[in-house]
Protein backbone atom coordinates (compact mmCIF):
# COMPACT_ATOMS: atom_id res chain seq x y z
CA UNK A 1 0.00 0.00 0.00
CA UNK A 2 1.15 3.66 -1.31
CA UNK A 3 0.97 6.52 1.44
CA UNK A 4 1.11 10.31 1.66
CA UNK A 5 1.25 12.32 4.21
CA UNK A 6 0.01 15.56 2.81
CA UNK A 7 -1.00 19.60 3.71
CA UNK A 8 -4.30 20.52 1.36
CA UNK A 9 -4.57 24.35 0.43
CA UNK A 10 -8.52 24.53 -1.03
CA UNK A 11 -7.57 27.96 -1.89
CA UNK A 12 -4.97 27.05 -4.29
CA UNK A 13 -7.43 25.12 -5.97
CA UNK A 14 -7.62 27.80 -9.31
CA UNK A 15 -4.27 26.60 -9.78
CA UNK A 16 -4.87 22.90 -10.36
CA UNK A 17 -8.15 23.80 -12.39
CA UNK A 18 -5.92 25.40 -14.86
CA UNK A 19 -3.12 22.81 -15.38
CA UNK A 20 -6.14 20.31 -15.70
CA UNK A 21 -7.66 22.81 -18.18
CA UNK A 22 -3.86 22.14 -19.96
CA UNK A 23 -3.19 18.90 -19.76
CA UNK A 24 -5.51 16.81 -17.25
CA UNK A 25 -4.21 13.52 -17.48
CA UNK A 26 -0.82 15.05 -15.99
CA UNK A 27 -2.67 16.19 -12.85
CA UNK A 28 -2.78 13.31 -10.15
CA UNK A 29 -6.46 12.36 -10.05
CA UNK A 30 -8.15 12.16 -6.69
CA UNK A 31 -6.06 14.91 -4.61
CA UNK A 32 -6.94 18.76 -4.27
CA UNK A 33 -4.12 21.08 -4.18
CA UNK A 34 -1.83 20.33 -1.79
CA UNK A 35 1.98 20.36 -0.62
CA UNK A 36 3.30 16.79 0.14
CA UNK A 37 5.21 16.39 3.60
CA UNK A 38 6.39 12.82 2.91
CA UNK A 39 5.86 10.18 0.42
CA UNK A 40 6.16 7.41 0.97
CA UNK A 41 4.42 7.49 4.32
CA UNK A 42 3.36 4.88 6.24
CA UNK A 43 -0.01 2.90 6.31
CA UNK A 44 -0.76 3.57 9.27
CA UNK A 45 0.16 6.48 11.91
CA UNK A 46 -0.67 7.97 14.99
CA UNK A 47 -1.53 11.96 13.61
CA UNK A 48 -2.10 13.06 17.03
CA UNK A 49 -0.72 15.95 18.76
CA UNK A 50 0.38 17.60 15.37
CA UNK A 51 1.04 21.66 15.33
CA UNK A 52 -2.22 23.08 15.01
CA UNK A 53 -1.13 26.64 13.56
CA UNK A 54 -0.10 26.91 9.78
CA UNK A 55 1.41 30.14 8.55
CA UNK A 56 -0.47 31.67 5.17
CA UNK A 57 1.27 31.06 2.17
CA UNK A 58 1.89 33.33 -0.82
CA UNK A 59 2.19 31.16 -4.29
CA UNK A 60 4.34 33.88 -6.27
CA UNK A 61 5.56 31.82 -9.35
CA UNK A 62 5.11 28.14 -11.53
CA UNK A 63 8.59 26.70 -12.38
CA UNK A 64 9.40 23.54 -13.96
CA UNK A 65 11.95 21.59 -12.49
CA UNK A 66 12.67 18.17 -13.85
CA UNK A 67 9.56 15.95 -14.71
CA UNK A 68 7.04 18.51 -12.60
CA UNK A 69 5.35 21.98 -13.26
CA UNK A 70 5.16 23.06 -9.56
CA UNK A 71 4.88 26.39 -7.20
CA UNK A 72 7.12 27.09 -4.65
CA UNK A 73 5.24 27.29 -0.79
CA UNK A 74 8.43 28.28 0.81
CA UNK A 75 6.50 29.93 3.67
CA UNK A 76 5.20 26.54 4.96
CA UNK A 77 8.37 24.89 4.72
CA UNK A 78 9.06 25.22 8.33
CA UNK A 79 5.94 23.41 9.14
CA UNK A 80 6.58 20.93 6.86
CA UNK A 81 9.95 20.41 8.25
CA UNK A 82 8.37 19.93 12.02
CA UNK A 83 6.33 16.89 10.27
CA UNK A 84 9.34 15.63 8.87
CA UNK A 85 11.23 15.96 12.08
CA UNK A 86 8.62 13.68 13.54
CA UNK A 87 8.89 10.67 11.27
CA UNK A 88 13.35 10.98 11.14
CA UNK A 89 13.07 7.21 9.44
CA UNK A 90 11.34 8.23 6.51
CA UNK A 91 13.76 10.39 3.66
CA UNK A 92 10.93 11.96 1.56
CA UNK A 93 10.45 10.73 -2.07
CA UNK A 94 12.73 7.76 -0.93
CA UNK A 95 15.60 11.15 -0.98
CA UNK A 96 15.35 11.31 -5.00
CA UNK A 97 15.29 15.01 -4.39
CA UNK A 98 17.97 15.08 -1.45
CA UNK A 99 17.02 14.76 2.23
CA UNK A 100 14.70 17.81 2.45
CA UNK A 101 13.18 18.61 -0.86
CA UNK A 102 11.64 22.30 -0.61
CA UNK A 103 7.76 22.47 0.15
CA UNK A 104 5.64 22.90 -3.18
CA UNK A 105 2.62 22.71 -5.05
CA UNK A 106 2.91 19.86 -8.03
CA UNK A 107 0.07 21.34 -10.89
CA UNK A 108 2.07 18.64 -13.09
CA UNK A 109 3.91 15.82 -13.79
CA UNK A 110 5.25 12.94 -15.89
CA UNK A 111 5.92 14.83 -19.43
CA UNK A 112 8.68 16.77 -21.11
CA UNK A 113 9.67 20.00 -19.74
CA UNK A 114 8.24 22.24 -22.47
CA UNK A 115 4.85 20.99 -21.95
CA UNK A 116 5.23 21.36 -18.22
CA UNK A 117 5.63 24.55 -19.12
CA UNK A 118 2.68 24.98 -20.77
CA UNK A 119 1.08 24.30 -17.89
CA UNK A 120 3.29 26.58 -15.92
CA UNK A 121 2.48 29.20 -18.36
CA UNK A 122 -1.62 28.47 -17.41
CA UNK A 123 -1.20 29.10 -14.12
CA UNK A 124 1.10 32.25 -13.98
CA UNK A 125 -2.01 35.05 -14.91
CA UNK A 126 -3.39 33.59 -11.25
CA UNK A 127 -0.30 34.66 -8.98
CA UNK A 128 0.64 35.29 -6.71
CA UNK A 129 -2.10 33.93 -4.62
CA UNK A 130 -2.31 34.06 -0.57
CA UNK A 131 -3.64 30.73 0.84
CA UNK A 132 -3.83 28.91 3.92
CA UNK A 133 -3.54 24.86 4.43
CA UNK A 134 -6.61 23.65 6.30
CA UNK A 135 -5.68 19.92 6.87
CA UNK A 136 -3.01 16.99 7.24
CA UNK A 137 -4.06 14.33 5.14
CA UNK A 138 -2.92 10.61 4.92
CA UNK A 139 -4.01 9.69 1.77
CA UNK A 140 -3.87 5.91 -0.05
CA UNK A 141 -2.58 5.42 -4.02
CA UNK A 142 -5.74 3.20 -5.41
CA UNK A 143 -6.19 2.20 -8.86
CA UNK A 144 -8.04 5.06 -9.79
CA UNK A 145 -6.19 7.61 -8.08
CA UNK A 146 -5.66 9.07 -4.44
CA UNK A 147 -7.72 8.73 -1.35
CA UNK A 148 -7.83 10.41 1.72
CA UNK A 149 -7.70 8.14 4.79
CA UNK A 150 -6.96 9.76 7.83
CA UNK A 151 -7.98 14.02 8.46
CA UNK A 152 -6.31 16.31 10.74
CA UNK A 153 -7.70 19.75 10.64
CA UNK A 154 -5.59 23.04 11.08
CA UNK A 155 -6.47 26.25 12.57
CA UNK A 156 -6.99 28.83 10.41
CA UNK A 157 -6.35 31.60 12.71
CA UNK A 158 -7.40 34.63 11.03
CA UNK A 159 -8.66 34.26 6.66
CA UNK A 160 -6.07 34.54 4.53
Amino acid sequence: MTTALVLTLPGAEPLMEAARRVRPELVRPGLPAHVTVLYPFLPAADLTGLPSVVPPAVLADAVVIGAMAAVPVPALQPYVDALRARWPEILPYDGRFGANPPAHLTLAMGSDPVELAVVADAVRPLLPMRTRADAVHLVEATGSGWRIRTTVPLDFGLPP
